[in-house]
């Protein structure tokens, strides 16, 4: 563990997200839990820590750079079709022992999450806006971690992201601050938000409070960048139908044009109690998300078993817009401003301005 330590720590600057305290303490401002560190000490996320006074932060490698279809992160209405070049680092600020990528975010939590040290590669932001140029990704997505412990390496990507004409993105549990989305704002667009439960009881067995991932998701959308949300449905953890109906009605509270997605849970890392959730379980809970009013409610992980829950409708007409299967684009019934090509009804998204150049083959890329 020493000398994966010692590399992580190789790659840090000075941090952003940071207030100074007396006796060389500091307070990271990053994520909601907010740790005040003395020297010597790390935050909860174990990556970023104080030495001699000065908060020092993830910066300069990444352990994962692909290529995906913006679908994967889950993203529905920002530019489908489109292809994400996705980065990500190590560790989180959550211990959820149902994650999927526990292997890169409980890094330094967890003896067993373990890389080899050139798992660790450096790069400079640069390079990475360069690579997504050449392979025509039209977006930059920070995710595999939780891309809050590490937000001055995304503002770094994204801000030279901008300058070339790409959009960017964040896949995240949303327990972020209001500082540390005032630093993003400004070369941000796309906030994918966990809300993991609506119960603060699973939020602490978690690693966190329910409170702030809540006023992240009003915060977001208030400050005008498209947010989708995502419930991994989990059986006997969060699928009871009325806190089920109470994330619902906070959602539509927010604005019923968020897209909220409900996905297949399958055993990972230390969580094997509970059985892999069914189609039918992620079509009750979409109809709980719908007979709220929510306008765009999909169910995810299980292609071709949801029936048109994979789908984009129109809210008003309720003609077929978007049809997939999968990551999979089948059909794509949007102009390029964005509107229903039935009704006219503008429809809330981040939208492609030349819908032809869109693949509705099915077939996704080889790349991938």
């Amino acid at each position: 563990m020493a000398g994966i330590m010692d590399r992580i720590d190789s790659f840090t600057i000075p941090a952003a997200c940071v207030e100074s305290l007396p006796k060389q303490a500091v307070r990271c401002t990053a994520c909601a839990h907010t740790c005040i560190l003395q020297p010597g000490k790390r935050g909860i996320c174990r990556m970023r820590y104080n030495r001699d006074g000065e908060l020092r932060v993830p910066f300069g490698y990444v352990t994962a750079l692909q290529p995906d279809p913006i679908e994967k992160k889950p993203f529905a209405h920002f530019l489908p079709g489109s292809t994400a070049l996705t980065f990500g680092m190590l560790g989180c600020n959550f211990h959820c022992d149902f994650c999927q990528n526990w292997i890169s975010s409980q890094m330094l939590k967890d003896v067993s999450a373990s890389l080899p040290l050139e798992a660790i590669q450096p790069v400079s932001a640069q390079e990475i806006v360069d690579l997504a140029l050449r392979r025509k990704a039209q977006v930059l997505v920070s995710s595999y971690n939780e891309p809050i412990i590490s937000v001055e390496w995304a503002v770094e990507i994204f801000t030279r992201a901008k300058a070339a004409g790409l959009h960017t993105a964040i896949v995240s549990n949303g327990y972020a601050t209001p500082e540390s989305l005032a630093f993003l704002r400004p070369v941000l667009d796309g906030f994918k938000i966990d809300l993991k439960a609506f119960r603060e009881e699973s939020y602490r067995k978690l690693g966190g409070s329910l409170q702030p991932v809540l006023e992240m998701i009003r915060a977001a959308k208030e400050a005008g960048l498209w947010v989708e949300v995502v419930t991994l449905l989990v059986p006997d953890f969060n699928d009871d139908p009325f806190e089920l109906r109470e994330a619902a009605d906070f959602l539509a509270s927010v604005s019923l044009d968020i897209p909220w997605h409900l996905t297949a849970y399958y055993p990972a890392y230390l969580q094997f109690n509970a059985p892999p959730t069914t189609p039918t379980q992620l079509q009750a809970a979409a109809e709980i998300g719908q007979d709220a009013g929510m306008h765009y409610v999909y169910a995810g992980n299980r292609p071709g078993r949801v029936g048109s829950l994979e789908d984009t409708f129109c809210p008003k007409c309720k003609s077929l817009l978007i049809k997939r299967r999968g990551y999979n684009m089948l059909e794509y019934n949007l102009s390029a401003q964005g509107t229903c090509c039935h009704c006219g009804t503008s429809i809330a998204g981040i939208w492609t301005e030349d819908p032809d150049s869109i693949s509705i083959t099915g077939k996704i890329n080889p790349l991938f």
